[in-house]
């Protein structure tokens, strides 16, 4: 737990992830990166040079899941839980029988845990993001969208006048799933049609296959998504 509240706290002051009187909502889905982000970000706030509230919104999709395991960390970590009932499901699958769904499901998930941080009054929004998204979604644009891209560990969405932060950037999804099975977290098993057949997916296993002959290759990866300094592509207005 040391070691990862350490690279959040790095990632907290490198990127300026949280000012003081901050109210941040946690996005829980009940997945090990998000259960683990609710630990931290509890535990961080102890002892945080800048003072913040904390809350967390779970967003039920309508797939009957039973979130009750979050209620009850929740409590335990004193942390106000809301949950958020919608009809995702419904519109994805049934409505409009998407056959790439995870696209459209992320936006209805991230704007309604977005109207609804702000309708109770918070500044932030914090996503359970990790190193190995990062690197997975730079590889994905590059791969599908031939351009250099990947998420921001800070973003103020001037539409929705809130600032969605990822304070685990730094960590490793390893890690984190070793702290999932040390502590034993309430994981709920995504019941999602797709889980397991996606783009993303695909390109996580491709990374871990990469690693075995390329040991420090998401470190590199990382590195080279922060060095701007070095940035070298083609810019043909330059010829």
């Amino acid at each position: 737990m040391q070691k990862l509240l350490s690279k959040l706290r790095r990632a907290v002051a490198d990127f300026k992830l949280i000012q003081s009187g901050d109210k941040i909502a946690i996005g829980l889905s009940g997945g090990k990166d998000s259960i683990t982000l609710l630990h931290l970000l509890s535990r961080y706030r102890i002892f945080s040079p800048e003072p913040f509230d904390l809350i967390a919104i779970t967003i039920d999709p309508g797939t009957g899941v039973d979130f009750s395991p979050m209620e009850i960390l929740c409590k335990d970590l004193n942390v106000p839980f809301y949950i958020v009932k919608s009809d995702i499901k419904e519109i994805v699958f049934d409505i409009r029988k998407e056959k790439n769904p995870c696209a459209l499901c992320a936006n209805l998930r991230r704007g309604i845990l977005n109207d609804n941080a702000k309708q109770l009054g918070c500044t932030k929004v914090a996503l359970g993001h990790h190193k190995n998204d990062a690197i997975e979604t730079l590889l994905m644009s590059m791969f599908y969208e031939s351009r250099i891209s990947s998420f921001s560990p800070k973003t103020y969405l001037d539409r929705k006048e809130i600032t969605v932060i990822r304070p685990m950037v730094y960590i490793d999804e390893l890690d984190i799933k070793s702290l999932a099975k040390k502590h034993n977290f309430p994981i709920i098993t995504n019941p999602c049609p797709a889980n397991g057949y996606t783009k993303r997916q695909f390109v996580k296993d491709l990374t871990y296959s990469l690693e075995k002959e390329i040991p420090d290759l998401k470190d590199h990866l990382l590195k080279a998504l922060m060095n701007v300094e070095q940035l070298s592509i083609w810019d043909k207005s330059k010829y």
